[in-house]
């Protein structure tokens, strides 16, 4: 059965256009709960309702709590909170799934919903696949005497404050570190300070002003700037920025260097073998930089690529038995601290090899050196079939042959418009440039 409203990372869209319109978001709480009613081993099902600080949250939280009521489920509501703290919360409070009012890292007029199960995970295909057919029954209503109640989870920051610092060694601190947090006006903006501050550090924090529409908005990050401009004012050792709902990680150091996701997965994965601890593999994407496959390999860890999507990049986890992934967008998953990806406890594993070996960022990463990659995106004409395209399957297989083992070509269609993504990745910047462009030539416009 083909998916229609479900996409990796659930539903999502502009708000007051179809499918994020309060009719049918209710129709989708209405159409989760019967599902749950029925799987549930609980009596009465009960679901958490967490979201980001858009200002749309809160229509699309009444709509989905009308919903959920309609089909006898009753609703805790935690208001704004990280991604991660919803899929945490719902595990720790043995709820029957918990769900997430976020667009991530979009602008504020996108919104979106997303389902965690009992357990913490995102829902099976399967259990989707379920509520898109629930969704083309007509709704209804349960009688008075058995429709779901609302309740607030007034403690919900603090249990999730204490689960994050869990996660870092009890015998380590932050104490004389000055760390700047930026929490891009998003979820984080009340927890991700506590976190750090509590463990020791002096805490610094930007994007922590959140008015419903500046959720990632030249902050957070998919916008590094102004952390790298307050580290570098403050004279801080690190600066942590998170996106909007606080599951993406990107790292600065004291010289205002960027650190993206697949320099940090290396990162944790290689201070964890020089623990002692036995790091069979760890899964990275399509789009992981080579030079972070090679690193990895050079310890004697496994490498697997995953499709793009932290969804994918946890299924391949799970199938290898494997606990450390991401992507170089920031999603990390050490899933033997959490079941999902966290941009707080991931930064927390940074700090603790830091801590750990005694050495600042860059010298935890100066045996890597990361390839260039360019990218390219172009228009095709409709029915354009690339892969039968003798012409442009000669250009990949020459680029390839020109590369000689140093690089990498990655053709990837996009999922929501009509283009082809051309990635080159080589040692030499001007090589990489060179091939893309020469491959994306051959695609009729």
């Amino acid at each position: 059965m083909t998916r229609q409203y479900f996409g990796t990372d659930g539903i999502r869209g502009e708000v007051g256009k179809f499918p994020i319109v309060p009719e049918f978001v209710m129709r989708l709480g209405y159409a989760a709960g019967q599902v749950l009613a029925k799987s549930s081993g609980h009596a009465k099902p009960t679901v958490l309702i967490g979201k980001d600080t858009r200002v749309s949250g809160y229509l699309l939280e009444a709509a989905l709590e009308s919903g959920f009521s309609a089909a006898g489920v009753d609703v805790m509501l935690c208001g704004p909170m990280p991604t991660p703290a919803i899929a945490y919360l719902t595990r720790a409070l043995r709820l029957s799934a918990g769900v997430v009012i976020s667009a991530s890292h979009n602008p504020y007029h996108d919104n979106g919903i997303k389902f965690f199960s009992a357990n913490g995970d995102k829902l099976d295909d399967a259990v989707e696949l379920q509520i898109e057919a629930a969704l083309n029954e007509p709704m209804s209503c349960v009688d008075s005497a058995h429709l779901g109640k609302a309740k607030r989870l007034d403690d919900a920051a603090g249990r999730y404050v204490e689960f994050c610092k869990s996660t870092f060694p009890n015998h380590l601190n932050l104490h004389g570190l000055k760390l700047v947090v930026d929490c891009a006006h998003g979820a984080a903006y009340h927890i991700a300070p506590h976190v750090f501050h509590e463990l020791g550090a002096e805490v610094i924090a930007i994007g922590v002003q959140p008015n419903g529409k500046n959720i990632n908005d030249g902050v957070g990050a998919t916008s590094p700037k102004a952390l790298i401009e307050k580290v570098k004012e403050e004279k801080a050792d690190l600066g942590i920025a998170l996106d909007g709902d606080a599951d993406r990680l990107q790292l600065v150091d004291a010289q205002g260097r960027l650190f993206n996701g697949d320099e940090l997965l290396y990162l944790i994965a290689k201070a964890r073998k020089d623990a002692g601890e036995s790091i069979p593999g760890v899964v990275g994407t399509l789009m992981t930089n080579m030079a972070v496959e090679k690193a990895i390999q050079a310890e004697g860890i496994q490498f697997e690529r995953a499709k793009v999507g932290d969804r994918y990049v946890l299924e391949k986890l799970k199938e290898n038995n494997w606990q450390l992934g991401g992507e170089g967008s920031g999603h990390l998953i050490c899933l033997d601290k959490h079941t999902t990806g966290d941009g707080i406890v991931a930064a927390l594993q940074v700090l603790s090899a830091m801590r750990q070996q005694h050495k600042t960022l860059a010298q935890l990463l100066e045996k890597i050196s990361l390839f260039p990659q360019t990218l390219i995106n172009v228009k095709f004409q409709a029915g354009y079939d690339w892969k039968s395209d003798s012409k442009m399957q000669a250009a990949i297989t020459q680029a390839e042959k020109n590369l000689n083992g140093s690089g990498r070509v990655l053709i990837r269609p996009s999922g929501t418009e009509p283009l082809l993504r051309v990635m080159v990745e080589a040692k030499d910047a001007k090589q990489a440039q060179e091939q893309a462009e020469k491959i994306a030539q051959t695609i009729p416009v």
